[in-house]
């Protein structure tokens, strides 16, 4: 509990609302089935529509992860998308500065679901992630890598909401910044074997073959490491492939054999430096 919570507590109707929402969330407790569930958020809604002049949520704890149980890709898309009412009532209460203090309390559900998703469900989700996630710009920065992770599998060629993914990850790009988001896509890329061929895919339709690599450093993201070691997965992952896309991890790689050598030249440089300073 936080110091605005338990300040909060001095208010008999704050207290009556923790004691509604400990009261909802048993309801969880006696599911059984999905139908159980809906019905269990149903209740936590009305509660939590009841009391949204708080913007402190409580129990926000257990509420994330019973939100997150809810949307486990066993479950049908009715209990997905109730779910997913649950978490728009919250992130309206609390607003962008608690949900980007919280997010990761509250993306844990979240940023798995879409590729499992029913189609049903995937516009839902989308618009959370336009609506409440988008806003909170360089703030996504912590989250970043799972937020992309979670984004890429609706980048499926041929999909209903291949363009309306594609275009969120272009404005998650321009709220971070595109070297922070090309470092996270990276990580997505090296972790989650899932997501390679969504990420290279938007790696290729956005890369400018009209500029030469030097013009676009910012697609190596800002961990030369790490890029290195993802080139090599890539390079493994598109043997099968010709043209652009060996093209394009040739020249990565070569770019960042480039600045490595320059770093490394520069490290000697201010040593020597140092050296004739002594």
């Amino acid at each position: 509990m936080n110091t605005e919570e338990l300040e909060l507590l001095s208010d008999s109707k704050y207290r009556n609302y923790v004691a509604a929402v400990d009261k909802a969330l048993k309801n969880f407790e006696y599911s059984s089935e999905w139908a159980d569930l809906i019905s269990a958020l149903g209740k936590l809604n009305k509660v939590l529509q009841n009391n949204a002049k708080y913007q402190v949520v409580p129990k926000k704890l257990t509420i994330g992860k019973r939100l997150a149980q809810c949307l486990h890709p066993a479950l049908p898309g009715g209990v997905h998308r109730k779910a997913l009412e649950t978490y728009e009532i919250i992130f309206k209460i609390i607003g962008p500065k608690r949900l980007a203090k919280d997010l990761f309390l509250y993306s844990s559900g979240l940023f798995p679901l879409l590729a499992n998703a029913a189609m049903s469900v995937k516009p839902t989700l989308l618009s959370l992630y336009e609506i409440y996630y988008l806003p909170l710009g360089k703030t996504l920065k912590p989250g970043l890598q799972g937020l992309l992770t979670g984004i890429l599998p609706g980048l499926e060629e041929g999909s209903e909401y291949y363009e309306r993914t594609n275009t969120l990850l272009e404005k998650v790009a321009a709220a971070v910044d595109q070297s922070a988001f090309y470092s996270a896509l990276w990580g997505s890329l090296l972790t989650s074997p899932a997501v390679r061929l969504p990420g290279i895919t938007y790696v290729l339709a956005h890369l400018n073959r009209k500029l030469s690599m030097e013009d676009q450093l910012y697609i190596i993201g800002s961990d030369i490491e790490l890029m290195e070691t993802d080139v090599i997965i890539g390079k493994l992952f598109v043997t099968h492939h010709k043209g652009l896309t060996s093209l394009l991890f040739k020249e990565l790689h070569k770019q960042i054999l480039t600045i490595k050598w320059k770093n490394g030249f520069e490290q000697i440089i201010n040593l020597t430096e140092i050296e004739i300073n002594i």
